[in-house]
């Protein structure tokens, strides 16, 4: 559990994204940014032992039944970084438009990040319900999907 990597990349003497901690919560939540950087796609991060936990979904987290995304994991966020919106000044990276497409709580039904498993319902304004999380065998790929 570290932002290390997320530190590493940018520079927050020119960029407004929080610089954050890890701070433990009682607290469960997620958020999907819609992020127009060099190519449109939705980052979901679920609040999980004191960071966001990310992934970089290209098409969107489905909001229905049957449709299979490929989420990609990236670094951990802090938690402030669940509240932000804004842009990100070019030659920084992930350049472009931040905002908040969806947000709320989750809780976890099954399994752990450790397994490559994850079953969990959202409680969004928009992604409700049951949604799994599954890795792929090189540890950087997962799928998600509505059950």
């Amino acid at each position: 559990m570290t932002l290390g990597k997320y530190r590493q990349k940018r520079e927050f003497s020119k960029t407004s994204e929080p610089k954050g901690a890890i701070k433990k919560t009682s607290l469960s939540r997620f958020v999907v940014q819609k992020h127009q950087a060099r190519n449109l796609h939705y980052d979901f991060r679920l609040e999980m032992e004191g960071v966001l936990k990310s992934w970089a979904v290209p098409k969107g987290v489905p909001e229905g039944k049957g449709i299979k995304r490929l989420a990609i994991q990236v670094e951990d966020h802090p938690v402030d970084y669940i509240n932000f919106s804004g842009i990100i000044p070019e030659g920084e990276y992930g350049a472009g438009t931040v905002e908040i497409w969806d947000k709320g709580g989750w809780k976890l039904i099954e399994g752990s990040l450790g397994a490559g498993s994850l079953k969990f319902n959202l409680a969004g304004k928009k992604l409700k319900g049951q949604y799994v999380l599954v890795r792929f065998r090189d540890k950087k790929n997962w799928l998600i999907y509505k059950t």
